[in-house]
């Protein structure tokens, strides 16, 4: 390992501060999948109004999220993440006083426009501090968090049941609150460093909306990843959203039980995934520069067949392998989707790039879940639903193969001597 290649000073607890940032991210997006009874019972709606909930959320963040990449790539990465992370904790707070559907409408869609801010930047810093080899294994475990963030919405089930949805709203806005002050003392953005590899305090060089486009899209491997986002937004949050609701109506549990044995097994599965697709493509990326495409391509061909275990079988202990398989392999490409952006792209506009990936994943997924609502309003089971993912996960797999390193380094050679951190 080169000494340029090397983690910054700071860049393991860069990685701890955003692992329990992202956490308290999931756990605020996903409370209302798994309060369904509750919210249902104290606000009549139909099942597509309430796929809505969730749906509102993801194109509000998709929408933004462009923007919040962009502003990520311009402004400081740590400041960005700091001021979304208190936002959607503040709404999500707010949303405990929620009494009719719409006023849920509205806060659920401010929720996603304050989440969007986060993932580009965190990404992003993440990217900025591990330069080398440990860049996937760092993204892995980042991205860990988010799976346990998934896993522990489902005690929303069990607080709505226990004492009221409001209440679990209040909890999670107030712990997310505290955490924000937390971040606003130690999170800092990464040192640029000099040619001689000191930290350098050099001008940050602007970066331009239009410009980062352009360079963006002129890319092909971009290109099929932007596509591919959409495949697996569409699919994988459809999953997600409406898994617990499977789960209770198919093997007949409560509320609370069907939200742990959805999200409880499937995302303590992933953080495994997320550890060993982030390690094992960091080392073989030593000896094959397309490494980090080929790992998330082997995870999804052999999570397709996990859903379809889950999906078409009455017996629980199958489904529960069947959704550990598939959310262990799964979690291969969450650990690479920024390490190949960084392959693939100018690194001036990272954060940009994903932030265009989260356009269209989110856009993508708002529509599955509103559309997967709308197929139980006609009377069409959900297992059908998740075997059209099971085939979408292996065309994604195909698509991962078409992508390449195809990364130019079209920044001045003045600017990538001022700031090698940005022509790595």
């Amino acid at each position: 390992m080169t000494a340029d290649s090397q983690p910054l000073p700071r860049a393991w607890l860069i990685v701890v501060l955003l692992w329990f940032t992202v956490l308290f991210n999931y756990v605020a997006r996903l409370l209302p999948t798994t309060m369904h009874g509750s919210i249902v019972s104290a606000m009549p709606m139909t099942e597509t109004q309430f796929g809505l909930l969730t749906s509102c959320l993801f194109w509000a963040y998709g929408l933004m999220s462009p923007f919040a990449g962009y502003m990520a790539d311009r402004f400081s990465r740590s400041r960005v993440i700091i001021m979304s992370m208190f936002l959607w904790s503040a709404i999500t707070w707010l949303t405990s006083y929620a009494r009719t559907f719409e006023q849920l409408v509205i806060l659920r869609t401010l929720v996603g426009v304050s989440e969007a801010c986060y993932f580009p930047a965190a990404l992003a810093l993440i990217s900025d501090y591990h330069r080398g080899p440990t860049r996937s294994l760092a993204t892995g475990i980042h991205q860990s968090g988010f799976a346990i963030g998934i896993a522990l919405s489902g005690f929303g089930g069990w607080l709505a049941e226990q004492r009221s949805w409001h209440y679990a709203f209040s909890l999670v806005g107030l712990v997310g609150i505290a955490h924000s002050a937390v971040l606003a003392f130690l999170l800092r953005d990464a040192p640029r460093l000099s040619r001689s590899g000191t930290p350098s305090v050099e001008a940050k060089p602007p970066v331009r909306f239009g410009e980062a486009l352009v360079n963006l899209f002129g890319r092909t491997s971009f290109v099929l990843a932007f596509i591919n986002m959409a495949l697996l937004g569409v699919t994988g949050w459809t999953v997600i959203a409406w898994l617990p609701v499977f789960m209770q109506e198919h093997f007949h549990l409560t509320q609370g039980l069907a939200g742990f044995s959805a999200n409880g097994y499937m995302n303590a599965a992933a953080v495994p995934g997320f550890l060993i697709g982030g390690a094992w493509a960091d080392r073989w990326s030593r000896t094959n520069r397309r490494a980090r495409m080929f790992v998330p391509a082997i995870g999804l061909l052999v999570a397709s067949p996990g859903i379809l275990l889950a999906a078409n079988n009455g017996v629980f202990i199958l489904a529960i392998m069947g959704l550990v398989t598939f959310s262990v392999f799964e979690s291969f490409f969450g650990a690479n989707m920024m390490p190949i952006l960084c392959e693939v792209v100018d690194s001036r506009y990272r954060a940009t790039g994903y932030g265009l990936i989260n356009l269209m994943g989110t856009i993508a997924a708002g529509f599955g879940i509103y559309f997967s609502g709308v197929l139980r309003d006609g009377k069409i089971d959900l297992h059908i639903v998740f075997d059209i993912v099971a085939a979408v996960y292996a065309i994604c797999a195909l698509l991962l193969y078409f992508i390449r390193d195809n990364k130019l380094i079209d920044i001045a050679p003045a600017a990538a001597v001022a700031d090698p951190l940005r022509a790595e």
